[in-house]
């Protein structure tokens, strides 16, 4: 059974940073690719930040220079560090996986975590 679990969103001032953890079970974690996405209320999924198996690294324009995604396959786990939060980050984040190569197509991940909520105050 594939488990996804997110930890680490919280409350932060605009110019803080957060660091955001993704568990992975049940698959072959080094041969898959890693994304961030949220979504925002009213708004559809949006696509952040994903590494493939390689460690190569994607991010959406929007948070480029402010995020840095990692993974750790000896741990099972994916993290999205974030620096210079600002108000529009607020969302949910969450975590998808599937094999080898990131997608920002949300309809491409069959596996989610639950979310994690991040909230940046002005």
């Amino acid at each position: 059974q594939v488990q996804l679990v997110e930890s680490g969103g919280g409350l932060v001032q605009a110019g803080g940073s957060l660091r955001l953890s993704c568990a992975a079970s049940g698959r072959t974690f080094s041969r898959d690719a890693m994304a961030w996405f949220r979504q925002a209320p009213e708004k559809e999924r949006e696509f952040v930040s994903g590494i493939n198996w390689g460690g190569s690294t994607i991010y959406a324009d929007s948070v480029k220079g402010r995020f840095t995604i990692s993974r750790d396959n000896a741990k099972n786990t994916a993290y999205l560090q974030m620096n210079s939060l600002k108000p529009e980050d607020t969302a949910v984040y969450y975590c998808g996986t599937r094999l080898y190569y990131v997608s920002s197509t949300v309809d491409h991940y069959a596996y989610w975590g639950q979310g994690t909520q991040v909230t940046v105050s002005s």
